[in-house]
């Protein structure tokens, strides 16, 4: 039982103020649904792509294997690069250019505006250059006045209108227009014509057009856009909010779209390189082809050398593969020659190198391999930085340091060429001083035709690479796979309603809770007979409720709660003083402080107990400041203090008999003393109690504030009962301490807690009040 008043009592001060909690409930609830009802709708749209690693191949399949371990790893790095390139400003503002965001067209509806992207209202062409137009921040209103024409309003003050005639419509003040007609405005001409069809514009609609800086769009776009991976992943996913559905999945389509053609376009600038590399090459050869053939067809025209094939039948076999020898040998040197010269005619830190052009080297081919990656990403990193960025400083240092390594890699190639190269000479002049038949003139056509045999192979090798240049430039492939297009869901995910609603409801919830708590928790007034009962342990003689100023008194038949309240009060004094034996029974009344209602009490309680034919007397002892007589509306001229002060007045003098009621008479306070205490300790208030003893059933005594004054301690020995008023919601719980010590002190008699003030509504009671006044008039009574 006492966990349940506990928690009755933690409760109830929620349970009082119902109402308000679920007031605050209805508001937030209220203000939820109207943000969701003018908030704008955010979509979002996702996209899915992996990263081809393109620097991977070539490489050992050792390496590849431990990188795929993870060890010396350095997928990840790639694709967080690749991100960055994804996230950069350059390719974001191509997107937003080609996709023209930066014009916007809103038309109104009933509740708020909304953009339309796709097939909008209107079409506007401009005059201005595309530079100049992604300048421009705007706005302009127009309302479709006719199928023919529309009223440019709102204009804003950079916008100068030089053509169009002004015109009132429907209070909406603009310019007039015709569809299709200039319109000159400070940047240039607009041409404004409408959308037909199912997408026509419809008449009397309101569209505004927003033109914003690419760069603004450009930079809100850039801080939306979401780019997540996974770590040693290579799978990226892109994600972006955005009002309009549409915008956000092609934007994201747009921006994959741009990318793969930025990497292509990297790729084929090293093509190029090579395909120019090997067209320069193939001129000079076809040169030096041409003037070995010439040379050849001089000696056989003058040695008549004309069955070459016949005569070349004295050749042995081991000449033929010693040629052969020669012959690739002279090739590799040719090309390292003009490797060489192409390292020498680019060193700028740009420069691609041409690959497999044929040197015989795994060594070269893996450092221009690795010189043409390390240029791409330096020029990719220069896009959106400087070359002050330390990341560039040390590519560019790493790019040095590889032609430099070519370069010493292609002199060491050389010369080893060169050393075989001689050796196969001579071996061949070796041979050929063997074959001594074979006349002098013969030898001087083998060296040409030598000669022309390495010219013709080379010439040859070469176009094979140009083709195979070509057929790589025409199938280069994006570095990014889509996995999932751009998708966005037609459910928007902001505002979340769900969350909105249910924040409203906790917040609606909260906050009355939590203000009533912080209330509570610096409230210390007492409220209720439960306060009062946790600081002291006293009899409890009932609770007065709180009433209208305008029915103070009670009346001999009334039937309200304070006169129920003044009657349970009446019975359980009676229950309290059965013990006395004496005919008067003497009820003071005190407080702890003033304004706590002892004197309404006082008098009421004399009233009720005067309505039971009993003999009852008030005397108001509160003499400095009394009260009491302003209720009953009895002089005051003379009383008390007029019959402590002079012996000659007898208690009739003071005494005043009530005109309405023959049961209640009345001694009032008289006039203020200047020395109250001292007059209330004189022998005449002995005297005055044992005068009025055998004459009256009841004396209650109105007495002053014990909190305040002594005077009610020098005349507490006279009562046979205390009545302790409390006042609800006015006394600080802590002067209850002062009602405790004077009931454990014995300071006052017999004493009893009497609560005054109050509010049934709020408090754990249900009020008195039962069954209906006799004398109460029907609503159709009440006009007789």
């Amino acid at each position: 039982m006492k966990q349940n008043a506990h928690f009755r009592d933690l409760i109830e001060p929620y349970l009082n103020r119902w109402k308000f909690i679920l007031l605050c409930v209805i508001a937030a609830s209220t203000l939820a649904f109207v943000y969701l009802r003018y908030a704008s709708n955010e979509y979002q749209a996702k996209a899915t792509i992996k990263i081809k690693d393109d620097k991977s191949q070539g490489k050992l399949p050792e390496i590849s294997s431990l990188q795929n371990y993870g060890l010396f790893s350095n997928d990840q790095n790639n694709v967080l690069d690749e991100i960055e390139i994804l996230k950069s400003r350059n390719l974001i503002e191509s997107v937003i250019k080609d996709l023209k965001f930066n014009i916007q067209f809103f038309v109104e509806g009933r509740i708020q505006a909304h953009e339309v992207y796709t097939n909008p209202p209107l079409n506007i062409n401009f005059s201005t250059t595309d530079s100049l137009l992604h300048l421009i921040d705007t706005t302009f209103n127009i309302r479709i006045n006719s199928s023919k024409d529309f009223i440019f309003k709102g204009i804003p003050q950079d916008t100068k209108i030089l053509k169009g005639s002004t015109t009132q419509h429907d209070d909406i003040e603009g310019v007039l227009y015709d569809f299709g007609k200039n319109v000159e405005t400070g940047f240039g001409d607009i041409i404004i014509t409408p959308n037909i069809g199912q997408y026509a514009t419809k008449i009397g609609a309101d569209i505004t057009i927003r033109i914003q800086p690419v760069n603004n769009v450009t930079s809100d776009y850039k801080s939306r856009l979401q780019i997540q991976t996974n770590e040693l992943s290579s799978v990226i996913k892109l994600t972006i909010n955005d009002n309009v559905r549409e915008k956000g999945v092609l934007f994201l389509n747009k921006l994959i779209e741009k990318y793969n053609e930025d990497v292509i376009n990297d790729k084929q600038m090293v093509v190029e390189a090579t395909s120019n590399f090997i067209n320069e090459r193939l001129e000079g050869v076809s040169r030096e082809l041409g003037i070995v053939d010439l040379t050849a067809e001089d000696i056989q025209q003058e040695n008549k050398l004309t069955n070459l094939a016949t005569q070349s039948n004295i050749f042995l076999q081991t000449e033929k593969e010693n040629e052969a020898k020669i012959t690739e040998t002279g090739r590799e040197i040719q090309l390292i020659d003009y490797m060489k010269n192409h390292l020498a005619n680019n060193q700028g830190p740009s420069d691609l190198m041409p690959l497999n052009i044929g040197i015989e080297d795994g060594n070269i081919g893996q450092v221009a391999k690795r010189h043409n990656s390390l240029v791409q990403e330096r020029e990719r990193i220069l896009k959106n930085s400087s070359e002050i960025n330390p990341t560039v400083v040390n590519l560019t240092n790493q790019i040095n340091q590889l032609k430099a390594d070519l370069s010493q890699s292609l002199s060491s190639k050389r010369s080893t060429s060169q050393i075989t190269y001689n050796s196969l000479v001579s071996e061949n002049s070796r041979i050929n001083s063997q074959i001594y038949s074979a006349p002098q003139k013969e030898r001087q056509f083998k060296d040409i035709k030598r000669q022309q045999d390495i010219k013709e192979s080379l010439y040859l090798y070469l176009l094979q690479k140009r083709e195979e240049s070509a057929i790589t430039h025409g199938v280069s492939s994006p570095n990014a796979k889509i996995v999932d297009k751009a998708y966005a869901s037609g459910r928007p995910v902001a505002p979340k309603s769900a969350i909105i609603i249910l924040a409203a409801l906790i917040l609606g919830i909260s906050f009355p809770i939590g203000l009533i708590y912080l209330l509570t928790l610096i409230d210390n007034k007492v409220h209720s007979i439960q306060d009062i009962k946790k600081t002291i342990d006293v009899p409890f003689i009932g609770d007065i409720p709180k009433s209208s100023k305008r029915t103070q008194l009670i009346k001999q038949i009334d039937y309200t709660p304070k006169a129920e309240a003044f009657r349970m009060v009446r019975t359980n004094v009676e229950f309290m003083l059965k013990g006395i034996n004496k005919h008067s029974k003497v009820i003071f009344v005190t407080s702890t402080t003033s304004k706590e209602g002892k004197s309404h009490t006082s008098i009421n309680l004399a009233l009720s107990l005067s309505y039971s034919n009993k003999k009852v007397l008030l005397i108001e002892t509160d003499i400095r400041v009394p009260k009491a007589t302003n209720y009953l509306n009895v002089k005051n001229d003379i009383g008390l203090t007029n019959y402590i002060s002079d012996p000659s007045l007898t208690l009739s003098d003071v005494t005043t008999s009530m005109k309405d009621n023959d049961f209640l008479d009345v001694i009032p306070s008289g006039v203020i003393p200047p020395n109250p205490a001292e007059l209330l300790m004189s022998n005449r208030m002995q005297e005055l109690f044992d005068t009025v003893d055998n004459q009256y059933d009841y004396i209650i005594v109105d007495t002053a504030a014990v909190g305040l004054v002594t005077d009610t301690l020098l005349i507490s020995h006279h009562a046979d009962l205390f009545i302790y008023v409390v006042r609800a919601n006015y006394l600080d719980k802590r002067r209850l301490q002062i009602a405790d010590t004077m009931y454990q002190e014995k300071r006052l008699p017999n004493m009893t807690i009497l609560l005054n003030g109050v509010d049934h509504k709020k408090s754990n009671g249900y009020g008195y009040g039962y069954g209906k006044n006799p004398n109460t008039k029907k609503w159709w009574q009440r006009s007789k």
